[in-house]
């Protein structure tokens, strides 16, 4: 029999105090730590471990302070299982230390699922993750989050200019350049803030949700915040590791548009009276996540030495183009990203 992969550790004392914590409280959960072994690890200085136990595997949540705070994961664990949510139970919790032990929603990532999948079983997929969203926005409670505001959303899109447009690429925007890029995002942040609030998970994406029952497992939600509603379904539709034809997208979001609204969902006078204003909506929130994620991966390459992110560079930079070359108030972005791209304004992409 294989014995699982060694779990390295930074240094001797975060280890040491790793296993105080683990003998403590290894007999209350049957855990077994010769079976200790990596299980995940993202963008962040976060990872998880996976344990036997007594009752099946288990997840361990190492999250080194000062760096992490795994508070804000504990409360909203804890409200997305009162919501009715299929997410991970906080069993045992060292806030001090960045320890969790929790439940495990198993192997299945909705993103290899859906990388396999024919379009029926992706259709089901989808359609599990919207059911899902909708109740997430109904019952989780936004007010106890942090506000998605003004400056959040500004320092996000400051991320473009300096790790992306700087780093990557080795330009220098000139006064012009700049009062263009500033003109886009006041207009992306105004339409924003317009929109109604729920609970936004942040990263509702497939490599965040797993194949489970019930139907998804919820993870990577320590981010939360309380803001736009059409953020989360911008997410699901135009993420980092999987696209799909705008046929499909708009398909997926028609029904995400009609469940919501039946449901009850905030979605804004406007947006629930004309399917047309939601899209809008969505595509513009889209384009700053995606204007943030470009200068997140590029951050990841040269700060703490991921480049794997950068290989997506190019999805990013499609939706980008997609998007500001169907609106007139966001055009002038084409220019500034074409440099980067390779997308000149005549290829870009118009609405169907």
């Amino acid at each position: 029999m294989n014995s699982p992969p060694a779990v390295a550790w930074p240094d001797a004392q975060r280890r040491e105090a790793f296993e105080r914590w683990l003998a403590a409280i290894a007999p209350r959960h049957g855990l077994q730590p010769a079976t200790l072994a990596p299980a995940s690890a993202d963008a962040s200085f976060r990872r998880y471990l996976r344990i036997a136990a007594s009752a099946g595997s288990l997840i361990i949540m190492d999250a080194p302070p000062p760096q992490e705070d795994v508070r804000p994961f504990v409360q909203v664990a804890r409200a997305i299982r009162e919501a009715g949510l299929n997410g991970p139970q906080v069993l045992e919790c060292d806030a001090e230390q960045g320890f969790l032990l929790l439940s495990d929603l198993g192997h299945a990532l909705y993103l290899k699922a859906l990388e396999q999948a024919d379009a029926a079983r992706a259709d089901a997929l989808m359609r599990d993750a919207i059911a899902a969203l909708v109740q997430w926005q109904l019952k989780v409670p936004a007010a106890p989050l942090p506000p998605y505001d003004d400056a959040l959303l500004a320092r996000e899109l400051a991320l473009f200019p300096e790790w992306c447009v700087q780093r990557e690429f080795g330009l220098q925007w000139g006064d012009a350049e700049t009062a263009r890029w500033q003109k886009v995002c006041r207009a992306l942040i105004d339409s924003a803030l317009a929109q109604p609030t729920v609970a936004v998970h942040r990263d509702w994406m497939p490599r965040n949700l797993m194949v489970t029952t019930p139907n998804p497992g919820i993870l990577d939600f320590q981010d939360a915040v309380r803001g736009p509603v059409s953020y989360d379904m911008a997410s699901l539709l135009r993420d980092a590791f999987i696209s799909w034809d705008e046929e499909r997208e708009i398909d997926w979001a028609v029904r995400y548009w009609s469940e919501a609204k039946g449901a009850g969902v905030p979605l804004g006078e406007d947006m629930a009276a004309d399917f047309g204003e939601f899209w809008r909506a969505l595509e513009w929130m889209g384009l700053q996540r995606h204007l943030k994620v470009l200068g997140i991966f590029c951050r990841l390459k040269h700060r703490d030495g991921k480049p794997a992110y950068a290989r997506d560079l190019p999805r990013f930079f499609a939706y980008a183009t997609q998007v500001a070359s169907r609106y007139a108030p966001l055009k002038p972005l084409l220019s500034l990203l074409e440099p980067m791209s390779g997308f000149k304004p005549a290829q870009a992409f118009s609405m169907r």
